[in-house]
């Protein structure tokens, strides 16, 4: 199966980035990274700007064994649940899509992600 994630930062976002590009590399032996993007925030009224990429790798792993693999990266980076209300994203790793199922249909239509596609052709 070909799975397509999405990778943001905003807090050490360098730092938290390489983490993440370094546990999935190997998780996920030959995953292909599209350009690392800066962007501003969407919906948030920190100003900090986030460090985003997209991934592609193939496994054999259903989507429940991917995701809970994504969250223990974001936990080793140190995210917390509680740090969401103050809008610190020090990783987030999102799930895409799994061939042709959409997990994440409106992140799929942001302008940094469809780049980051096309940079993974």
């Amino acid at each position: 199966m070909v799975y397509t994630i999405s990778i943001g930062s905003n807090e050490h976002r360098k730092d938290n980035l390489a983490l993440a590009r370094r546990r999935l590399s190997e998780l996920f032996p030959g995953i292909r990274f599209s350009e690392e993007e800066e962007t501003r925030p969407l919906f948030f009224r920190r100003p900090e700007m986030f460090s985003n990429q997209v991934a592609r790798f193939i496994s054999d792993s259903g989507a429940d064994e991917i995701t809970s693999q994504l969250k223990a990266i974001e936990r080793e980076a140190g995210r917390r649940p509680e740090e969401k209300a103050q809008e610190i994203v020090k990783l987030d790793l999102d799930l895409l899509s799994c061939d042709s199922i959409i997990y994440k249909p409106e992140d799929l239509k942001r302008d940094y992600i469809r780049r980051g596609l096309e940079g993974l052709r």
